[in-house]
């Protein structure tokens, strides 16, 4: 294959890859705007539109689990694409949803549907690349990730100007038929030679070897409380922002998606350096980073100090160094185990978005009339993600 080729087919093969990562926060995302509209239809408090998220979450969290080892035993491909029908039924449940109950399930059956996309995608990156070009990918995939949370909300509400908040999840319903279109472009990465052979009753026991090891549960640690701190992020800046410092809500989306943008420059720093410093070098810079910014947010929390700037910019610093932990994280944890990448790449998922519901959690648990909450959750997460850093073994 000549350079040229070489180049068209890794931009082809990330264009495909970037919308498979795009799943999670596009179904999220872009009908944040229609949450009251949708309230209203379904005749529910806005608690119950809520817990339409937390459905989505819980879903994904647990469906990573299913669909790592099975695309071990089975290839990517085919794990992929019945996962993408999930998420176009699921899609189309919720467009056809009169109940918040409904509404509910549907979205759980979504959301373990997207998380195939996400999860197999990751390994994919593994199959085709190792070292820091993989971790190189895994960057260039992760500012993706932080630009649909930009794009998701403005397409919701563009939509919401001309149609009603049904024609949301009907897009959705598009997008995954278009998806599962162009997954047929992109060649089955892991070879017959390379599967699993074992019945999937005995694959699945995978899990029970890989939590045996102590690196692997360092990557997933460091991963993991980042997570904490960026779902922590997610819940408690509404209340901080707008209730505590008077933010007019209009300008709260400016102010939230200023992590994103952190998250895409942290991002191309990696792309740019990993192969001259190493994936495990970045990685734990930014976590002993995220540690000292999280006590920097727990620390203005509690005093007030700087106002509203001196809340907002270590929040922005810290949810910045998410480009310098996870795609290393991520990466680290696959190459450690590349034969059953699935479960690896599943297992990372799953400890990332269930430590991710626990920090949801956290600061509504702590809630107690200040960003007080917020920035202790930020701190203990912080904290938590430099320890697992420090105590992980340099890669040699």
């Amino acid at each position: 294959m000549s350079t040229t080729t070489a180049q068209r087919h890794d931009l082809w093969t990330l264009t495909i890859l970037s919308l498979l990562m795009a799943f999670a926060s596009i179904s999220t995302d872009i009908y944040l705007p229609a949450m009251p509209i949708m309230g209203a239809a379904l005749h529910t408090a806005t608690g119950g539109v809520e817990l339409t998220i937390s459905g989505y979450l819980v879903g994904f969290c647990l469906g990573q689990l299913f669909w790592g080892p099975l695309s071990d035993r089975l290839g990517r491909r085919l794990p992929i694409a019945i996962g993408m029908v999930l998420f176009i039924a699921g899609s189309a449940g919720c467009a056809l949803s009169n109940s918040v109950e409904a509404m509910i399930a549907w979205r759980a059956l979504q959301a373990v549907g997207a998380c195939a996309s996400v999860t197999l995608a990751r390994a994919i990156v593994r199959d085709l690349y190792a070292g820091s070009r993989a971790a190189q990918m895994m960057s260039t995939l992760m500012i993706v990730t932080a630009v649909a949370p930009l794009l998701g909300p403005s397409i919701g509400g563009l939509i919401l100007q001309f149609a009603g908040w049904r024609d949301i999840f009907w897009l959705l319903v598009a997008v995954g038929l278009v998806t599962l279109g162009l997954l047929y472009t992109l060649p089955e990465t892991l070879p017959v030679t390379r599967r699993i052979r074992e019945p999937l009753s005995r694959v699945f026991l995978t899990y029970g070897a890989l939590l045996r090891q102590p690196r692997l549960l360092g990557y997933a640690g460091v991963g993991g409380f980042l997570y904490g701190g960026i779902f922590a992020y997610v819940a408690g800046t509404p209340f901080a922002y707008i209730s505590y410092y008077h933010v007019p809500p209009q300008y709260y989306g400016l102010l939230f998606s200023l992590g994103s943008v952190g998250i895409m420059a942290a991002n191309l720093f990696n792309v740019r350096f990993v192969a001259r410093w190493g994936s495990d070098h970045l990685m734990r810079a930014g976590a002993i980073a995220a540690g000292i910014l999280g006590i920097s947010v727990a620390i203005t929390a509690a005093s007030n100090w700087g106002g509203l700037a001196g809340l907002v910019i270590p929040l922005f610093l810290f949810i910045s160094c998410t480009g310098l932990i996870a795609a290393n994280a991520i990466t680290g944890a696959l190459n450690l185990f590349p034969e059953v990448a699935g479960s690896v790449s599943a297992l990372i998922g799953a400890s990332q978005f269930g430590t991710g519901i626990l920090g949801s959690a956290l600061v509504g648990m702590l809630s107690n009339g200040t960003p007080w909450p917020l920035g202790a959750s930020m701190a203990f997460f912080g904290l938590g993600c430099t320890l697992c850093a420090v105590l992980l073994t340099p890669s040699h």
